[in-house]
């Protein structure tokens, strides 16, 4: 049985941005690691076909269709957890996606908002339906997807930026107000990551990858695997004592 032993064992976690790239990488490693898990995202075929995947490791796993953007989807895709389930322990809040480089006073609102309202919005729609899950559970763990881009400015990206700070605040503050009530709330800062859109990023821009490494320490792209294996830390009880953090997950990008 998959995750017999593992960090994660006997949870019930939500993944949200869960159909590809890290989100992906998390269902595979929670439930290697034990837990029952739901995903979530707005593309069906591809959650369908990751369910089926993880079931045929022996995981229990299952799908909501979801855009955390819209507050009724984050209150369905948690009510979804807890009608099938009958309780939401663990939450990982990895939603987000990037934009092109444009200059700050070329930006144009439409672009503003559609970078807040996923990366922004779409944490503060899950914490609040997550936390009072939690709540009436008596305690829960959840960690929210940031960026390096949360704790330091890189150039022609502000709104993107400005969400990924805004989200490690999310993160202090639901950790300062819910400690005392067993909820933990931490987050991860994942420098780049191979992924779909970094692939095609790296594709479209040539030397950009090597630029990337001739700036880390550990001179090479993240594996999804690893921003989930942090995470999967973060949420399980060998974290039990770490809350308000955010961990840096960048091959040593933000040390230097």
């Amino acid at each position: 049985m998959a995750g017999e032993h593992g960090l994660l064992r006997g949870r019930v976690a939500l993944i949200t941005g869960a159909s590809s790239g890290i989100g992906a990488a998390s269902a595979r490693v929670f439930a290697r690691e034990g837990a029952t898990v739901v995903l979530a995202a707005r593309r069906e075929d591809r959650l369908r076909e990751l369910v089926e995947e993880l079931r045929g490791t022996g995981a229990e796993a299952a799908y909501v269709v979801t855009d955390v953007s819209r507050r009724e989807d984050t209150r369905r895709a948690v009510g979804f957890v807890l009608e099938r389930y009958g309780r939401l322990d663990s939450a990982f809040n990895n939603a987000g996606w990037g934009m092109g480089r444009t200059p700050l006073h070329l930006m144009d609102d439409a672009a503003y908002d559609s970078i807040m309202d996923v990366n922004a919005r779409g944490v503060w729609n899950c914490l609040r339906d997550e936390i009072a899950a939690m709540l009436a559970n008596g305690g829960g763990t959840i960690v929210n997807n940031s960026s390096v881009g949360g704790l330091l400015a890189t150039p022609v990206a502000a709104p993107y930026v400005a969400a990924k700070h805004a989200v490690i605040g999310f993160t202090k503050a639901a950790a300062a107000e819910y400690a005392a009530q067993g909820i933990r709330v931490n987050a991860v800062a994942p420098g780049t990551t191979r992924s779909e859109v970094v692939a095609d990023w790296f594709a479209q821009n040539p030397g950009i990858e090597e630029a990337l490494h001739a700036a880390t320490p550990q001179p090479r792209t993240a594996e999804p695997e690893e921003i989930a294996e942090a995470a999967a830390w973060l949420l399980s009880d060998r974290a039990s004592f770490v809350t308000g953090a955010t961990v840096p997950v960048d091959g040593g990008f933000t040390m230097v």
